[in-house]
């Protein structure tokens, strides 16, 4: 403040704001039971009238805290939307608590969350319940999912990327490759982006004139482990496929370590495109050929959306898609004897 300027009091703060003696004590302490957007409010006041404690402390009111909720916490497509999360937060001023969905009946949880001051939550690849969805509702707690397993209401607000035009790009890049009998290893039968790449696999076959074969369809968690499985699978059909997309990176290597169990050479004798392009695509051997998401950039994008909840205004959609592109490597070829 300016020499000789007069002290901003607690008063002048609450009539500068438009609340309470009482809400401004409350925000400066930390208090959960305050809405975000008048504790945004208050802490816009605290910072223009300078306000300072009878300590001598400067303060702008408690950290502003979001927690983000995973399903898998060590996968390298969970690290790459923590980075972005957690740089959108650097950049705004807001603190990121990490953990996991806690399990279904835990009626309680959205309550302490707000009670603990959160601003909102951030949700990954998680299937949440309606109960759940409704319970944020009531605790006043914002909520963003990104990539979610489904929607239990269409008014949930997501991020993801445009998985329908990257099952398009990967289809079509292995049918320009000669390649006809092209299986899909995707996730969860469920997962609304599985959904959404497996329609792009088959409207890509479709337009190509290709018949979609049944058998050449599997789902499975979004991981290693499946990969492997489905990839077994596939490959031990009487007419196995000359090429395979996968719904993720770590699906891609398990269907390339059951080709290679089989004595099978990728790409020579089988072409695998991931997706999502983790660290994981470059470090495959050969480097997979994959549909990048941005996936940092969906983090960032949910952090400052789910602050945009807290703050109370209003969103233009509730979906965001960020867009997809293929990134070809080593994987893929064409097929032997195709013009």
């Amino acid at each position: 403040m300016p020499a000789g300027s007069q002290r901003a009091t607690l008063a002048m703060v609450a009539e500068a704001a438009g609340v309470s003696l009482p809400t401004v004590s409350k925000v400066l302490n930390g208090r959960g039971d305050v809405a975000a957007a008048t504790r945004q409010r208050v802490q816009d006041v605290l910072r223009e009238l300078g306000y300072v404690p009878q300590s001598g402390r400067r303060t702008v009111g408690p950290a502003r805290v979001v927690d983000l909720v995973f399903d898998d916490l060590v996968s390298p497509y969970s690290l790459e939307v923590l980075r972005g999360v957690t740089e959108a937060g650097a950049e705004t001023g807001v603190d990121v608590v990490v953990g996991r969905l806690p399990e279904e009946g835990d009626d309680d949880w959205a309550r302490r969350l707000r009670l603990a001051g959160r601003e909102g939550l951030i949700v990954v690849t998680s299937e949440l319940t309606r109960a759940q969805v409704e319970g944020f509702d009531r605790a006043g707690l914002p909520l963003v999912v990104i990539d979610p397993l489904n929607l239990p209401r269409v008014e949930v607000t997501s991020v993801g990327a445009t998985n329908w035009n990257g099952g398009v790009s990967a289809t079509e890049h292995l049918l320009g490759l000669g390649h006809r009998r092209i299986a899909y290893a995707g996730g969860p039968v469920q997962a609304s982006c599985s959904q959404a790449r497996q329609h792009g696999y088959r409207a890509a076959l479709e337009n190509a004139g290709v018949t979609v074969d049944p058998r050449l369809i599997l789902h499975g968690a979004f991981g290693y482990p499946d990969g492997l499985e489905m990839g077994g699978r596939l490959l031990d059909l009487p007419e196995p496929p000359t090429a395979v997309f996968a719904g993720s990176d770590a699906t891609a290597l398990g269907v390339m370590e059951a080709a290679r169990r089989r004595g099978l050479r990728v790409p020579e004798d089988l072409s695998v495109v991931g997706f999502d392009d983790t660290m994981l695509a470059e470090l495959a051997t050969p480097a997979l050929t994959t549909v990048r998401q941005p996936l940092q950039d969906m983090g960032r994008v949910a952090l400052r959306t789910l602050m945009r909840l807290a703050a109370g205004e209003t969103l233009d959609s509730h979906h965001v898609e960020l867009a997809t592109n293929l990134v070809v490597r080593d994987s893929t070829t064409n097929l032997r004897g195709a013009p």
